[in-house]
């Protein structure tokens, strides 16, 4: 008789280890949606993650994108240990069926996270140019996923892997350039036809107070840093509204190819938009008018009408 041979170390491991490694993508995909849904700002020693989450291409339908990828590794954990959960030895046919079909599932997500993931890599390289830590732990994750999907388990015929791999490449492929596409501020600019160049119109209106809040805030040095394609920028323009917008003392921040910060934000040191200075005091992220009317000291007439927009 033949001697078996032994079933190699990471055949044994790899589902563990997936597990494991899409736990860290999972919390580390967490933080940033939070951070993203609050409008605070991260933990990150260099600036750059605060910069890749400001810019429109952190959401996609509404929402961050992070919380699509926290959703794809809870899928990857799902995956990796649900043959775990199955007793071998009184399920044997039903775990090794469950084993056979998460393993395609597990290697189809690798391989979509992978490209989905070489794409924002190149984004932050070549479109935003900034260093997200984040972002590259999450690189690492999603390709350490597609690596272990393929080396940790024994592929009796190879077509289905390239067959799945190219399926699963090419939807992800063509979805990553439409999502480019419809976050791509001169798409949205091209779809709004009454706004100014390199400007998203403002479509509510200006009362009294908020006209009045305007001018209170110009007088008193106050100063709005933003950039055209933020959307918590443009969040904050309608609170204010359309005619009290040309006293709102704002400072755009981003050059017209939206890969560089003008030299006056540089020199301020403005890592994320919107970033409010009142009376010598900085805080980031969008205001309500009633918060702006306390941190500036503000004495006029306060009947607002335009909230916070929802997200």
């Amino acid at each position: 008789m033949p001697r078996q041979r032994p079933t190699p170390w990471i055949h044994r491991w790899s589902r563990p280890i997936m597990a494991g490694v899409a736990t860290v993508g999972a919390v580390v995909t967490a933080y940033m949606t939070y951070t993203k849904l609050t409008g605070s700002k991260t933990a990150c020693p260099i600036e750059g993650c605060n910069i890749v989450l400001s810019s429109p291409y952190a959401n996609a339908f509404g929402l961050p994108l992070a919380l699509f990828g926290l959703l794809a590794y809870l899928a990857m954990i799902g995956f990796a240990v649900a043959p775990m959960l199955i007793n071998a030895s009184e399920k044997k046919l039903l775990r090794e069926e469950v084993e056979r079909w998460t393993g395609f599932f597990l290697f189809w997500g690798g391989t979509a996270m992978a490209v989905f993931s070489a794409y924002l890599m190149l984004l932050l390289a070549f479109v935003i140019k900034a260093v997200c830590i984040y972002c590259l732990i999450s690189a690492i994750c999603s390709a350490t996923l597609f690596v272990l999907s393929i080396v940790g388990r024994t592929w009796e015929d190879v077509s289905e892997l390239i067959f799945g791999g190219l399926i699963s490449f090419t939807i992800m492929g063509v979805g990553s350039m439409g999502l480019f596409a419809m976050s791509n501020p001169q798409f949205v600019q091209a779809k709004n036809s009454t706004g100014a160049v390199g400007e998203f119109s403002v479509a509510t209106t200006s009362g009294e107070s908020e006209i009045a809040l305007a001018k209170h805030l110009k007088d008193t040095g106050a100063k709005f840093y933003g950039a055209f394609w933020c959307p918590h920028c443009q969040k904050q323009k309608e609170t204010f509204g359309r005619e009290a917008m040309e006293f709102v003392p704002y400072i755009e921040c981003s050059e017209p190819d939206r890969r560089s910060q003008t030299v006056t934000c540089q020199v301020a040191k403005i890592e994320g938009y919107p970033t409010w200075e009142i009376n010598g005091q900085r805080s980031t992220g969008e205001k309500s008018l009633a918060e702006l009317a306390d941190l500036s000291g503000y004495q006029g007439p306060r009947d607002f009408k335009n909230p916070l927009p929802p997200e």
